[in-house]
């Protein structure tokens, strides 16, 4: 039968683990800011502007000789071998900031399509609401409607006192007065 790996517990206190080699220990979430802040800097027109003064300086000091000394002679291997490190370091850092990125934008468009499922129900209550609301007000009364018979009982009650007071019976057999 297959051992299952031992998973950690919170209930319990972590056993230590010695070894003749620490690990290195490093926050990935402060590496991961530092990569994009390196991205973001190698993204900018100050960036290559200085690396061009750099270059100019380089190939300046070493072509003329600042007193008599070229540490880099014309091939300017030392300046290749820099600017490799810088290419060999910057694509991993690049790279990584922009997974982070990615990781960003997808949890923004999850909230985003949580937000937008979130109002397309909205909206759909608030149509069936007011739906509700004009099928119920297809029921009431209007004004016009108000207006209309309370002018058509004025006008009833405007003929019966406008008929002779004599005793006559009206409708129901009632003396009217």
């Amino acid at each position: 039968m297959p051992r299952e790996p031992r998973r950690a517990r919170l209930d319990q206190p972590r056993s230590m683990r010695r070894s003749i080699m620490p690990s290195p220990r490093y926050d990935p979430d402060a590496f991961g800011r530092f990569a994009e802040k390196f991205a973001r800097l190698m993204g900018t027109a100050r960036f290559l502007l200085y690396t061009t003064v750099f270059v100019a300086l380089w190939i300046t000091a070493n072509v003329v000789g600042i007193y008599g000394l070229r540490w880099d002679p014309y091939p300017f291997i030392l300046l290749n071998l820099i600017f490799s490190t810088q290419a060999s370091y910057a694509a991993p850092l690049i790279l990584l900031a922009q997974n982070r990125q990615a990781d960003r934008d997808r949890v923004q468009y999850e909230q985003d399509r949580v937000r937008a499922e979130r109002s397309v129900a909205d909206t759909e209550y608030l149509t069936r609401e007011i739906a509700a609301l004009r099928v119920a007000l297809g029921e009431v009364a209007t004004r016009d409607f108000l207006r209309s018979e309370l002018r058509v009982l004025l006008e009833e009650i405007e003929d019966r006192r406008e008929e002779p007071a004599g005793g006559e019976q009206g409708e129901h057999g009632t003396a009217l007065g």
